[in-house]
């Protein structure tokens, strides 16, 4: 089996455009809440969220006139996302180098695709009728696949091209299944990752009747707080997070800056309940246990866990009693981050972008904090990075990622 490495990340993200500006603000524990100006936030119980900023600033970088006019905002993420990450990695024309164009492929998902072209043209649908409420791009927005399809386009890879949707899991399963891809010889070379736009009406309403967020309007910045006592919900955040695998071989050849190897990666459900995660986090440990097995790493090796880390009860209680059962004594020792206090919960992107961090923290030498930390939960016993980043050497990432349905996604990461 083939070594997989990470040669570019892109990110897009509430705290910033961009992989430096993105990292800046982590280190600095930047909150990228405020009040939500997508759409008339008026009677919500959730009335703020972590909006990617200066959006229609960025976006003419990446798109023409006619894209930006119907391209829902989630595709609009995911494809830029893919074009940082090609230029970090040294593709400088965002194209496949002639000759490789059936050896590299794209998997980029997300949890629920062109919600706000779904809205408007609901709208318009009604208002105008069959024969001009309809936009002839309304399909092609909505669907998730079409991101991984409009990047193929783009860069002229024509190995696999698909999405994988699996919630709030579906950045970090694209890159496991991306890896795996190349790792038994199917590709040389995937671009993947995830994205999200869901502050809309529908994705904010949803998830307010399910009580699962936030309601701290007088506070946003200080609203997403994963492992404190005093949490109330999650914070809901957009954006993308895309990596360029290669196979190792293939990255030392054109001579590519390597940010770390992914080394194990495990998929798993725990067949419980639609959003409730199995008691003492048991789907959690299983998935935990399986990735560090196909890493061939003892618990022991992890330096650092970038947790799931969501800001609710359900999961940074079970989540905690997850790593305990997993990783014994050595737990006390483990640094475990939630960078979701800074970003927010990014749902389809957060496993994506959080698998970039956990790269850069490996080639940095730097662990994000976990930001308002202020009162500790008896039942949240670890080192969370309790509010300032933390210089430190890591030599290997356990990147957690769990979604509604019971589904688990865990990466591994390590130095090369």
């Amino acid at each position: 089996m083939r070594r997989v490495v990470i040669t570019g990340i892109g990110l897009i993200t509430p705290v910033g455009i961009g992989l430096e500006p993105t990292w800046a603000a982590l280190q600095n524990g930047e909150s990228g809440a405020g009040p939500i100006t997508l759409f008339d936030r008026t009677g919500y119980a959730s009335q703020f969220a972590c909006e990617v900023k200066d959006w229609a600033a960025a976006a003419p970088t990446w798109f023409d006139k006619r894209e930006l006019k119907h391209y829902d905002r989630f595709l609009q993420f995911g494809v830029a996302a893919a074009m940082l990450a090609m230029d970090d990695a040294g593709y400088a024309d965002r194209k496949v180098p002639a000759g490789e164009e059936d050896r590299w492929g794209c998997f980029i998902g997300a949890g629920l695709g062109g919600v706000k072209t779904i809205e408007d043209t609901h709208d318009t649908g009604r208002a105008k009728g069959p024969r001009y409420g309809f936009s002839p791009y309304f399909v092609t927005d909505i669907i998730i696949n079409m991101v991984p399809g409009m990047v193929t386009i783009r860069t002229g890879a024509r190995g696999p091209n698909f999405s994988h949707v699996s919630a709030c899991s579906s950045g970090a399963h694209s890159i496991g299944e991306a890896m795996r891809t190349i790792r038994h010889g199917y590709a040389d070379v995937m671009i993947a990752g995830g994205c999200e736009a869901t502050i809309t009406m529908l994705g904010v309403g949803g998830f307010n009747a399910m009580r699962a967020m936030s309601t701290r309007n007088d506070d946003p910045k200080g609203a997403s707080r994963p492992f404190d006592k005093d949490r109330d919900g999650f914070v809901i955040g957009e954006g993308a997070g895309v990596v360029i695998l290669e196979d190792y071989d293939h990255a030392v050849a054109r001579g590519a800056r390597i940010y770390a190897e992914v080394k194990g990666y495990a998929a798993g459900s725990d067949a419980h309940h639609v959003t409730a995660p199995a008691p003492e986090g048991i789907g959690a440990q299983r998935c935990m246990r399986a990735a560090l097995a196909d890493a061939g790493l003892e618990p022991t090796a992890i330096d650092y866990i970038n947790a799931h880390g969501t800001s609710t009860d359900a999961n940074d209680k079970n989540e905690t009693a997850a790593i305990k059962a997993v990783f014994g004594d050595h737990a006390r020792k483990l640094a475990v981050s939630s960078t979701k206090s800074m970003t927010g919960h990014m749902l389809g992107a957060a496993g994506s972008v959080e698998c970039g961090i956990g790269a850069l923290a490996i080639t940095r030498g730097v662990l994000p904090p976990t930001i308002n930390y202020t009162t500790p939960d008896p039942d949240c016993d670890l080192d969370y990075v309790p509010n300032v980043a933390r210089a430190q050497r890591v030599d290997a990432v356990l990147s957690n990622s769990f979604g509604f349905g019971g589904t688990n996604a865990c990466l591994v990461l390590v130095r090369v």
